[in-house]
């Protein structure tokens, strides 16, 4: 009999808790922290962050991966610093510059012109004025300073280091020199060789093999 009650009672009361249930509704939190984390908004300020400052700065002097410092500074001697010192790392390849053809396409053509000459479509709509031709004697383009202009901007140009990376900017770089070449009525630059940009693997083996067979000759 008393098994019985004990039993009737456990039934009344499971009934009681799954009655009191609604799917609506959330069912009581014991414990919230493990079941709800604080949402901290990403520039706000905290007690509980160093300086009450939830957005870390990087550890000074890191960089981000892939990415290079570039140690011109953009004020005009740093400008005058790269025309006159800064040189395109780039290999000079046939597969280079048809890439630097399709950027330039892009993102330079429609001011400067598909040969350079400052007649791009918005220049001829009359958008934009005044864009001098990559052969102008004034202005005498390096690759340093074709390259510093793209990564700072100048005058009515704005930057294109966040739209470009450094190896397409070196790219576009060959081609603004190779079509300022042929505005001057210059010879074609000759293609670097892709096969003599890669070393041998383990090239300093193959040549003591070589001068090996030539002593026992």
């Amino acid at each position: 009999m008393k098994s019985l009650f004990r039993k009737s009672i456990f039934f009344i009361l499971a009934a009681s808790a799954v009655s009191c249930m609604e799917n609506s509704k959330p069912n009581y939190q014991y414990m919230p922290n493990m079941y709800e984390t604080v949402p901290y908004e990403p520039y706000g300020a905290y007690d509980v962050f160093v300086n009450e400052q939830e957005a870390k700065l990087p550890v000074e002097g890191t960089v981000s991966r892939g990415w290079k410092p570039y140690e011109y500074e953009n004020s005009p001697d740093g400008y005058a610093a790269a025309k006159a010192n800064l040189e395109n790392p780039l290999p000079y390849t046939e597969d280079n510059l048809n890439k630097g053809e399709a950027l330039y396409t892009i993102y330079c053509a429609v001011c400067h012109g598909d040969k350079g000459d400052g007649k791009g479509i918005l220049v001829e709509r009359e958008k934009i004025l005044g864009i001098p031709s990559y052969d102008d004697v004034g202005r005498a383009i390096t690759e340093g300073s074709v390259y510093h202009v793209m990564y700072y901007g100048l005058n009515a140009m704005g930057s294109y280091a966040s739209q470009t990376s450094i190896e397409e900017r070196w790219m576009i770089d060959h081609y603004v020199m190779k079509l300022k070449n042929d505005l001057e009525g210059g010879p074609a630059r000759e293609f670097e060789n892709e096969e003599d940009l890669i070393p041998a693997v383990n090239a300093e083996k193959v040549m003591e093999t070589k001068e090996d067979n030539q002593n026992e000759e």
